[in-house]
């Protein structure tokens, strides 16, 4: 159940609503939707084994999923692991059919011609966050998956959570490692399955060989693996947003709201921006949605309120958010539009403590925003 929030009251509102339409697909997501096409056209799948840190056993998860596989019945070969593997790994790997990778100098690369002329229904790839050595056919190994993809061969792959490039900087700043093998997230966005490999942190850390104290897990690497933790939830989240989406485009269903976070500031030159700014940023942070900004221009605003929602409209850029100034002689209808338009989760709303003779005469407005959002979040910032 939906609800809004304001400083002494509670309203509910219903989790019915559904929306008139998507938002205007980006480039980057097209590109995605096509991949996704060409693969399913083929009958071939991507299965993607995500870690939020080294030691979930994440491998042992896809490896395992490839056992069963083959004892179903099945055609499964490996076409690459990981160089390090324990004894439970080298177990699985004694019951599938491996393709050796090419041996150089500069490292490993997957026998792509051995591959495609065996042609099974399912291939292992691991890892899948790798830089193909040079001369290699494709610079980086996820490239490689798609090829296989493009040729009607399913793939079960793994990576960890740094190994993502728009997560490697927030990964680094929580556990202060690099690293130069990266994947785009809009390939996760293509795979038809994600699935989060979790373990206690403990756990987790004990395969990593570290030492825990005789008191258990420090109270920091609790912390440090919590947020890592959330962040692999956070994208997992957008990944199956993105299947939704996709879904709906391909099959003409009337879309529900998303798994992701969507939030919108409606800005006025009354209203009290700065806070609901650095909510706005915060949670897009916290979530990693996506932010909005929009202002309702009204006829009769001066000059001095035209330069306040300038600077508002410059705060908001900064921290993010999309802005837009809709033209509307009606800003509730203008805004409850423009939310279902962008598919908004959260709807942040100035509001003033003292009623006016408008509010009297044609009703409380945010009142009214909350009545035709239903299915939205409505958050109210007195002022």
């Amino acid at each position: 159940m939906r609800h809004v929030a304001m400083t002494g009251y509670t309203f509910t509102g219903s989790q019915k609503m559904r929306l008139s339409e998507l938002p205007r697909p980006s480039p980057e997501r097209l590109l995605k939707q096509v991949q996704a096409e060409e693969s399913k056209r083929w009958g071939a799948k991507l299965k993607i084994f995500l870690g939020y840190a080294p030691g979930v056993g994440k491998s042992y998860r896809m490896l395992d999923e490839a056992r069963r596989r083959h004892e179903r019945g099945e055609d499964v070969v490996v076409g690459v692991v990981q160089g390090q593997q324990s004894e439970e790994v080298q177990a699985l790997l004694r019951r599938l059919e491996i393709i050796p990778p090419f041996q150089t100098p500069e490292g490993e690369a997957i026998d792509l011609n051995a591959i495609l002329g065996r042609a099974p229904q399912v291939c292992v790839i691991d890892p899948l966050a790798a830089r193909n050595p040079s001369g290699s056919r494709h610079a980086y190994r996820w490239q490689d998956v798609q090829e296989l993809l493009r040729n009607g061969i399913s793939v079960l792959s793994s990576v960890n959570l740094l190994h993502v490039e728009e997560y490697k900087n927030k990964v680094q700043a929580i556990t202060g490692k690099d690293t130069t093998q990266t994947i785009p997230k809009s390939f996760l966005l293509a795979a038809d399955d994600i699935v989060i490999v979790d373990v206690p942190p403990d756990l987790c850390l004990w395969r990593q060989g570290e030492k825990l104290t005789s008191t258990g897990i420090s109270n920091s690497q609790e912390r440090q693996l919590s947020e890592l933790r959330e962040l692999a939830l956070l994208l997992t989240a957008e990944v199956v947003d993105a299947q939704l989406e996709s879904y709906v485009h391909a099959h003409g269903i009337e879309p529900v709201f998303g798994a992701h976070e969507r939030f919108l500031l409606c800005l006025t030159p009354h209203s009290n921006a700065p806070a609901m700014i650095e909510s706005g940023e915060r949670n897009k942070e916290r979530f990693q949605g996506e932010l909005y900004t929009v202002y309702v221009c009204e006829p009769g605003r001066s000059k001095r309120d035209r330069v306040m929602i300038r600077k508002y409209f410059d705060a908001a850029q900064k921290a993010g958010a999309a802005t837009e100034i809709l033209e509307s002689d009606d800003p509730i209808s203008a805004i409850v539009e423009y939310a279902r338009e962008k598919r908004i989760t959260q709807i942040f709303i100035g509001h003033s403590t003292h009623n006016t003779w408008r509010d009297r005469v044609f009703g409380d407005p945010v009142l009214r925003l909350i009545r035709e959002a239903e299915g939205i979040d409505v958050r109210v910032f007195p002022h």
